[in-house]
């Protein structure tokens, strides 16, 4: 254990910090109007108290506990004094009561506490990170007390330092079990009263616990504090030798002997506090004058007492002797009350007397006189007629009394014959027994001895095992108050954490934000570069130069970081895209800080409330809340699972179906198989699972696609289809589901004719946006066709392969949940949003090259999947399914028009070369025989 560095202070000051600080003691003037009002009223001598009221401060928690040393294989118990420090929480120790420098200290504030049966009565533990102190009292009680005061002094300790709520004020002085706010009465252990001889003032004033032998509670570890400590004891009983040789001043006890214990703890403790605090002489002496406003009051109030205290020597006597005098006087007083309330009655039966003889001597005339004589015959004729029905109910009242005393004397009448009964029967009995027991008298003298002794044994271990229950019981409470606690306190810490942790994330994310505009800045310096004087395009270039430097990763590293970005998702898509143009590097730095930032900011306000309204979906049914779910996104860890429901609703998974097409692709060789094998090492390039081609996805993939060409043969292999079994792979990990998943995306959410050798269901799907383009976004529309941007050349791979590549991962795999659950229109709804998401960005670009260059990367910049999914399910709103379908039949006429017109066409052409033959051929000169 570390020393505690040195005090400095005398050994006065350390007693008086052992000791209970001085009380508030009451002025001359309070007390003398305080004794007036307790005795102007005889109604309120009830609740007159032996002793003067006095408000008393908290007291210091300190005693002798015997502490286990252990020094090599040696283990010894040595007493120490132990005391509680408020301020830092600590428990220190010294060898004895009146040392100065403690041995040493144990922190509380992250300790917790431990009792065990078997280690023997009154030994407890507490356990730190570093070390576990062993520890015992003199007895169970002083032991439960330790920990009681212990678990109540860290809990308010972490309280203040924590800034959760303690309770109110009133309860700081009371146990840990009376605290309704840290433990609950009725399933934790009951206040435990304070044990005066083992803590507190007493146990200070008492001489130290004596060891075996001289050197045993010695402490060899602290050498020099011991050496202090005996140095300073001796120098300072010196001094005190002229008062009579002994610290605590007993000078109270001694002028009122007649006192009881608490007031001399009080005076001593008020005269130790006033030595340490050098309080005037004339306030130490207010505890006395006290006592002669009691003596003079007792003599007011009670004429004969002093005489009888006198006689009573012993003061439990003389409590005795008040105790009993406070009953007389209350029983004087309570006959005193109802003499009173009789006399009220009287007096206001008077008074209604005589304010009707003043109302008929008042009357002018004779009408009004008689008017109230009249009043008064009425008045008696109605209490006339009330007393006939009292005495009616009396009368009946006597009749059912007379009932029941004849009732009850039948039953005493039973009651007799049945105990006669019994006793008849008890003799019966008793002469049996009797009988039997001279019968069976010499065999059974032996076994009767025995089965004493065994019964005696019995007991002895029944006693053991009650004492062992109670034992358990009480060790039993003591640990479910300390896990209560612990578990408090954890919580609160926990709660601190997770707000400090929010805090953290608002300041990181306003951070990354500031880096994200700092670069945007240079991005937009780096664009008018060739406009800039030559030293400012310098300086230019080497901020840029410094900010490509900067490595996001390396910085996470050095500092804290909640939400680091790392390279690769959980999906094992790449987090920053690698731009193949230089000047797009910084580009590519923005995205990453705005991932970065985004991630920071929905971390604990959008994604945890998610996560928990997920974790609450039991089994998963079709509904409106399940719909809003799933387009708010899935978390991975409940994606998988729900990607399995909706496929297996939609699917009829036949269980050897998948088995059979790996069979028949292994022993035939499909026609699309070299189209595959061509297509799979560029699959998913981002992603580290198939960005090599000895990845272990790679031949999972390859599987897939052959399985599925042999189950569609109509489609066979079309490109894209790679793409989308690919993305299953990743979040389904099973070849199969993942097969299972293709088909249900190819067959059922897909229209018919998608992926055919013409597409020609894909190019309705482009008219029809368009035309969702030009009524949603009329402005951006407007601004294609003035720079004659064709946007079917974006838009025609976004509904192909549902935005894969286009997106990044976490925005792709939310349009993915809402589009397996709802279909294609999501494809449409995510279409016309990333173009409103940019618009203002497209609108300020004026150069058609531009803006195809723009629209070739702009997708991978958006990284507010919130945003982009509020403007898809909320802004674009109405979007009703029918009104999409007959748009796709209307192109779909059209274009099967236009297609035919290109077919007449080509055969027209063919037949007309057919006609001319092949001599034109010959006439043809080429480029080369012209030149020549």
């Amino acid at each position: 254990m570390e020393k505690v560095p040195e005090t400095g202070v005398g050994l006065l000051a350390s007693l008086g910090s052992l000791v209970e600080s001085n009380p508030d003691n009451n002025s001359s003037n309070g007390a003398s109007a305080k004794e007036k009002d307790m005795l102007s009223s005889s109604g309120e001598m009830e609740n007159i108290q032996l002793k003067p009221s006095r408000e008393t401060s908290r007291k210091k928690l300190c005693g002798y506990l015997n502490k286990l040393g252990i020094k090599g294989p040696i283990k010894t118990w040595k007493s120490r004094w132990f005391f509680y420090d408020e301020n830092k929480c600590n428990l220190l120790y010294y060898r004895t009561a009146q040392d100065i420098n403690p041995l040493g200290y144990i922190d509380l504030s992250s300790a917790s506490f431990d009792c065990k049966v078997e280690n023997g009565e009154g030994v407890f533990e507490i356990r730190t990170p570093s070390r576990v102190f062993t520890l015992k009292a003199i007895s169970k009680q002083a032991m439960m007390y330790w920990l009681q005061q212990l678990q109540l002094r860290r809990w308010e300790f972490c309280s203040a330092q924590r800034g959760f709520p303690v309770g109110n004020p009133q309860l700081v002085n009371e146990p840990l079990a009376g605290r309704t706010n840290v433990v609950d009465n009725e399933h934790f252990l009951p206040p435990v009263k304070t044990p005066t001889e083992a803590v507190g003032l007493k146990a200070a004033s008492l001489p130290a616990p004596q060891a075996s032998t001289a050197l045993q509670n010695i402490s060899l570890k602290h050498p020099w504090t011991e050496i202090q400590n005996t140095v300073y004891n001796i120098c300072v009983s010196k001094q005190l030798r002229g008062n009579n040789g002994n610290v605590f001043n007993f000078s109270e006890f001694q002028e009122h002997p007649e006192n009881p214990d608490e007031d001399q703890e009080a005076e001593v403790e008020a005269e130790c506090a006033g030595v340490k605090e050098g309080i005037p002489e004339d306030q130490r002496m207010e505890p006395r004058l006290n006592w002669v406003r009691k003596a003079r009051w007792m003599n007011s109030g009670f004429p004969g007492l002093p005489e009888e205290l006198s006689r009573e020597r012993n003061p439990m006597d003389k409590v005795s002797v008040l105790q009993q005098q406070i009953l007389t006087l209350t029983e004087e007083v309570k006959s005193q009350k109802e003499l009173v309330k009789l006399l009220h009655k009287a007096l206001e039966a008077a008074q209604q007397e005589k304010r009707v003889s003043s109302m008929y001597l008042s009357a002018a005339e004779d009408k009004d006189r008689l008017e109230l004589v009249r009043h008064k015959v009425r008045q008696i004729a109605d209490l006339t007629s009330r007393l006939e029905a009292l005495e009616q109910e009396k009368k009946e009242l006597e009749q059912m009394l007379t009932l029941r005393d004849r009732h009850i004397l039948e039953l005493k009448e039973h009651v007799q014959l049945l105990m006669e009964k019994n006793h008849a029967k008890q003799e019966v009995v008793m002469a049996l027994t009797e009988q039997m027991a001279r019968e069976l008298s010499d065999p059974l003298q032996e076994a009767n001895t025995i089965t004493a002794e065994t019964l005696y044994k019995q007991q002895e271990e029944i006693e053991h095992l009650k004492d062992d229950i109670d034992a358990y019981k009480t060790q039993n409470q003591f640990l479910n108050s300390e896990i209560h606690q612990v578990t408090r306190l954890w919580t609160s810490v926990a709660e601190n954490e997770k707000a400090l942790l929010m805090k953290c994330a608002c300041l990181q994310a306003r951070n990354c934000q500031m880096e994200s505009k700092y670069l945007t800045v240079l991005r937009k310096l780096q664009e008018a570069v060739p406009g800039l004087p030559s030293s400012d395009t310098e300086l230019v270039r080497n901020l840029i130069q410094e900010a490509l430097q900067w490595d996001v990763k390396e910085e996470a590293e050095e500092g804290f970081n909640l939400n680091p970005v790392s390279e690769y998702d959980e999906y094992g898509f790449m987090t920053v895209p690698e731009y193949e143009v230089e000047d797009w590097r910084l580009l590519a730095k923005i995205q990453a800080l705005e991932i970065k930032s985004n991630n920071l900011w929905s971390q604990q306000v959008v994604e945890k409330p998610l996560r928990d309204r997920w974790n609450s979906v039991g089994e998963l049914t079709p509904s409106a809340e399940l719909k809003s779910l799933i387009r708010s996104g899935i978390p991975v860890e409940h994606r998988q699972r729900v990607w399995r429901w909706i496929i297996s609703r939609r699917c009829n998974r036949l269980p050897e179906h998948y088995p059979r097409l790996l069979r028949q692709s292994r022993s035939t060789e499909h026609p699309a198989c070299r189209q595959i094998e061509l297509d799979l090492p560029r699959t998913l390039t981002n992603n580290k699972h198939f960005s090599s081609p000895t990845s272990q996805l790679i031949p999972k993939l390859r599987r897939v696609l052959l399985a599925f060409s042999w189950h569609n043969p109509a489609i066979g292999y079309c490109q894209g289809l790679n793409r989308l079994a690919a993305v299953a792979l990743l979040v389904l990990e099973d070849e199969e589901s993942a097969f299972w998943c293709l088909v249900h995306i190819v067959e059922n959410l897909m229209p018919a004719d998608y992926y055919s050798d013409t597409l020609i269901t894909s190019q309705v799907d482009q008219r029809v946006f368009k035309d969702f383009l030009s009524e949603k976004l009329p402005r951006l529309m407007a601004h294609f066709e003035q720079y004659r941007i064709d946007v079917s050349l974006i838009t025609f791979n976004w509904f192909l392969v549902a935005f894969v590549d286009s997106l990044v991962s976490d925005i792709l795999l939310r349009v993915w949940d809402a589009f397996l659950y709802e279909g294609t229109k999501v494809i449409f709804r995510y279409a016309l949003a990333i173009f409103k998401y940019n618009e203002e960005e497209i609108l300020r670009i004026h150069d058609s090259v531009e803006i195809y260059q723009y629209l070739r990367f702009f997708t991978r910049m958006i990284t507010d999947g919130r945003k982009l999914m509020n403007i898809a399910f909320n802004d674009l709103n109405p979007f009703p399914m029918k009104l999409l379908r007959n748009r796709r039949a209307t192109h779909r006429e059209e274009l099967e028009t236009e297609l035919c017109e290109l077919e007449q066409i080509k055969a027209a052409y063919v037949k007309e070369r057919a006609e001319q033959g092949p001599q034109d051929l010959k006439e043809v000169v080429s480029e080369e025989e012209d030149e020549i």
